[in-house]
C-alpha cells in the first residue's frame, strides 16, 4: 500500500539562537564531558527481522541516544536499503520531515518527493569536491534532525560520510582563538557575482539593487549585498548576519561548535580538492569589520575540527541519525557512481518551535527551475518512491 504523499511537509524552523553570555573557558569544560558522537546501534539477526517494529519497540531508546551522543549510526538493516523501507524507519521514530533550509534555492533536489527525501551530493561533476564540515543551517532556519541514509556506496571507492561533534570541537579548540571568535561573531558569504570594476557606481548601484530584490529573497535567508568584501574588484557578495560561533543546544543546553568555518572559508577550501565555481565559494568573515579570517585562524577550527571526525563506510541500508544543533556532517571525495539521501525533520515535541508554516509551493519555482536542467541521479538507481 503507498504512503500518503509527504511533498507538503513543514517548513525549515528557524535556528533556536541561546548564545549570549557564554562564559568560553567554561564552557568548554562543560563541552569536554559531553558523550561520544557518534553511538553505533548495529542489528542482530532479530532485530532485523522485525523490520520497521524494531524502530517502533525501541524509539524512546533510540531517540535518547541521538539527544545523549548527538548522532546514531544504524547498521546491518535491511528495512532501509530501499526508499520507502527507510521512511517506514523514521516515521516509527515519529520523526516529523520538513523543508531543507535551502530549499527555495535550488541548490537542493529531491530523490523521492513524496517520501520527503533529498538527494546528497552525489553529482558526478562534484565526485572530486571535498564537503567539510557543517551543520545543516542558516542563520536564520536550522532542522532539527536529520537521517542520512546510504542505496549505493561509491561503486570505485572513497565518499566516506564524515561526522563531528560539535561539543568536541568545542572543548579542543584553543581557547584564545575561540574566544575571539565568539567576541567578534562572524558573517558568512554565500554567493559571488563579478561586475566589471570599470562600470560606473550608479551602475553598480543598480545591479546591487536588482540583486537584492529579485534573487536574495529566493535563498530565504538573511543577506545583505556587499561589494568587495573579500578584497577582489567589482566582486558583489551575499553575506549572511552575524552569527556566534558557539551555541547552546536548545533542548540539553549543552554549549556546542554551531558554525560552518569549516567548510565555507575560503583559504581551508583553496587548500583541498574543491569542485565549486566561483559564484558558489564561499567566505567567512569577522562581523566586527568583515576582514576575512586569516589563515592560523582557519587553521585552528581545521586542526580542532578534524581531530573528531569519525569517517564512516556507511552501506546500503546504513542510516545516521543527526541532531543537527550537536553534530556537524561532510562528506570525502569519491569515485564513480554513489546515492544516498537525507531526511530533515523538524522539532516533533516542542510545536512552538517547529511553527504553523507549511511548505509554500510558489517558493518551490527556483528549485524546480534549476534542478529540472539536472539529473543528478546515477544512471542504475531508480527510486522505489512509498
Amino acid at each position: 500500500m503507498n504512503k500518503p504523499d509527504a511533498s507538503g511537509m513543514w517548513e525549515c524552523p528557524l535556528t533556536r539562537w541561546n548564545s549570549e553570555g557564554i562564559d568560553v573557558a567554561k564552557a568548554q569544560k562543560m563541552a569536554k564531558a559531553a558523550p561520544h558522537c557518534p553511538a553505533e546501534l548495529r542489528a542482530s539477526d532479530a532485530d532485523n527481522a522485525k523490520g520497521a517494529q524494531y524502530f517502533a519497540d525501541n524509539k524512546e531508546k533510540i531517540r535518547a541516544d541521538l539527544l545523549k551522543h548527538g548522532a546514531v549510526w544504524i547498521r546491518g538493516f535491511d528495512l532501509m536499503k530501499s526508499v520507502s523501507g527507510n521512511r517506514e524507519m523514521w516515521e516509527a521514530l515519529n520523526l516529523d520531515p520538513c523543508l531543507d533550509p535551502l530549499h527555495s534555492s535550488g541548490l537542493r533536489k529531491f530523490a523521492s518527493e513524496r517520501d520527503a527525501l533529498y538527494e546528497e551530493v552525489n553529482k558526478p561533476s562534484l565526485r572530486g569536491h571535498y564537503i567539510g564540515l557543517h551543520c545543516e543551517s542558516t542563520t536564520k532556519r536550522t532542522a532539527a534532525y536529520a537521517a542520512f541514509v546510504c542505496f549505493q556506496k561509491a561503486t570505485e571507492g572513497g565518499g566516506r560520510f564524515l561526522v563531528a561533534d560539535g561539543a568536541a570541537i568545542l572543548a579542543e579548540m584553543d581557547t584564545d582563538v575561540l574566544q575571539t571568535l565568539y567576541d567578534r561573531e562572524l558573517r558568512i558569504s554565500v554567493s559571488n557575482l563579478d561586475i566589471p570594476p570599470g562600470f560606473p557606481e550608479p551602475v553598480k548601484e543598480g545591479i546591487k539593487i536588482l540583486v537584492d530584490k529579485a534573487v536574495a529573497p529566493k535563498f530565504d535567508m538573511d543577506l545583505e549585498m556587499m561589494y568587495e568584501a573579500d578584497g577582489k574588484p567589482g566582486r558583489l557578495q551575499a553575506i549572511e548576519t552575524a552569527e556566534s560561533p558557539i551555541n547552546r543546544h536548545p533542548v540539553t543546553g549543552l554549549p556546542v561548535w554551531f558554525n560552518n568555518a569549516h567548510n565555507h572559508a575560503r583559504k581551508l577550501r583553496d587548500r583541498r580538492p574543491c569542485g565549486v565555481p566561483e559564484v558558489g565559494m564561499t567566505e567567512v568573515f569577522f562581523a566586527d569589520t568583515m576582514d576575512p579570517l586569516p589563515l592560523e585562524v582557519c587553521q585552528e577550527i581545521k586542526r580542532a575540527s578534524e581531530k573528531h571526525i569519525t569517517s564512516l563506510a556507511m552501506e546500503p541500508g546504513d542510516v545516521l541519525l543527526v541532531d543537527n544543533y550537536r553534530a556537524l556532517h561532510g562528506r570525502d571525495v569519491f569515485q564513480g557512481d554513489r546515492f544516498h539521501a537525507v531526511t530533515w525533520f523538524t522539532w516533533d515535541e516542542q510545536e512552538e518551535w517547529r511553527g504553523n508554516e507549511r511548505r509554500i509551493i510558489e517558493k518551490n519555482a527556483m528549485n524546480q527551475m534549476i534542478n529540472g536542467m539536472m539529473d543528478w541521479l546515477p544512471k542504475d538507481f531508480e527510486s522505489n518512491q512509498s
